[in-house]
């Protein structure tokens, strides 16, 4: 599929959050053209973003996280998404995925964590790795290793001088010390049960290399050079929101990823696509189809709804998911997603796959 030239997009939603204005080709119609449609199956997974409160404030961050940030979930909004796993329909619930910010310094990070335990579900911490250095989280490996959390851990780079370019001066030598604490306690070991996934993200406008070549890399780099041990590499490419976006854009550079992201445009990741079963939950309650469609305030299916107003997981079953030109990074190439690319490699486009 190659970018057509079209009247640009009107540049604020509703709630008045920017969108990308360009005269490429609309993402619903790249779908239409594919004979496609994005409805959710049932919801496996609940991600919880419980704030944009960070230590860190990367340059690439979709949430523009930080130290200064002040929304945080409250107690009780936790309790009502802790509440959400004994609805009709959770009984299909597999995974609760608890993201930020820097998740553990939110005060009910090991609430949500221990609830979803307690019921047999997986939980996953996206962690920054730096964090567990911070005051106050000095049990914080230990906590994620009794309750068995999956961690996947941010690490750009294998290298120095990349990873400190793209979130901060020092934050390389403390995610190699974070990833040796781990793995001291078990994580990211052979039959250890402790799972360890670190998560690739381009230092660029450019679309992430093979997974599994690049897996390989960090594999032998990291053991050779540091003795670190881990499970799997997620690629993910940068979206273009937020910080990205604005650092695309004071580049001029906004054009040429949009380019290469609608050029690569692949039909055959829509099926894999992360917002087919999983909801996301922010901060205050809403509830959105995916982390990026939080983040421009787009509500689940067009239709502003909090975990308050629902009765049943069900409700969300067989329901169009909100889109936008962002998704273009969900789908190109071999597609992106929280859980790293979709196909095992890129295939040309192609029409009628559902």
């Amino acid at each position: 599929m190659h970018a057509v030239l079209l009247q640009p997009h009107p540049g604020p939603t509703e709630s008045g959050t920017e969108l990308i204005e360009g005269a490429w080709l609309p993402f619903p119609l790249a779908l239409a053209r594919s004979g496609l449609t994005l409805r959710r199956r049932q919801v496996r997974t609940l991600q919880v973003n419980v704030g944009k409160l960070c230590n860190q404030a990367c340059r690439h961050c979709h949430v523009e996280a930080g130290p200064g940030r002040k929304e945080q979930m409250a107690p009780e909004t936790a309790a009502r998404a802790v509440a959400l796993l004994d609805l009709p329909g959770a009984e299909h619930l597999e995974t609760v995925d608890i993201t930020g910010g820097a998740p553990e310094l939110n005060p009910s990070f090991r609430y949500l964590v221990e609830e979803a335990r307690a019921r047999g579900l997986r939980a996953i911490d996206r962690c920054n790795l730096t964090v567990l250095f911070q005051p106050g989280q000095e049990d914080t490996p230990q906590f994620l290793r009794d309750h068995q959390v999956e961690v996947v851990a941010s690490l750009p780079c294998y290298s120095r001088e990349n990873v400190d370019q793209q979130r901060g001066r020092g934050v390389f030598d403390l995610s190699i010390r974070a990833l040796r604490l781990l793995n001291s306690l078990g994580y990211g070991k052979p039959d250890s049960g402790l799972a360890l996934n670190l998560v690739y993200n381009p230092l660029g406008p450019f679309l992430p290399p093979p997974q599994e070549e690049l897996q390989d890399d960090y594999r032998g780099r990291l053991l050779e050079d540091f003795d670190i041990e881990f499970n799997q590499l997620f690629t993910l490419t940068n979206m273009p929101i937020k910080r990205f976006l604005y650092d695309l854009r004071r580049k001029g550079r906004l054009e040429d990823y949009m380019t290469l992201l609608v050029n690569s445009f692949s039909p055959h990741t829509v099926e894999h696509l992360m917002c087919r079963e999983l909801i996301s939950i922010s901060w205050d309650g809403q509830i959105y189809d995916c982390d990026f469609n939080q983040m421009l305030e787009l509500p689940a299916g067009h239709e502003s709804r909090t975990i308050w107003d629902i009765e049943s997981l069900e409700e969300f079953t067989g329901k169009a998911i909100a889109v936008g030109d962002h998704c273009y990074g969900c789908t190109a190439g071999a597609g992106s997603s929280c859980g790293g690319q979709l196909r095992s490699s890129p295939l040309p486009a192609a029409q009628g796959e559902r």
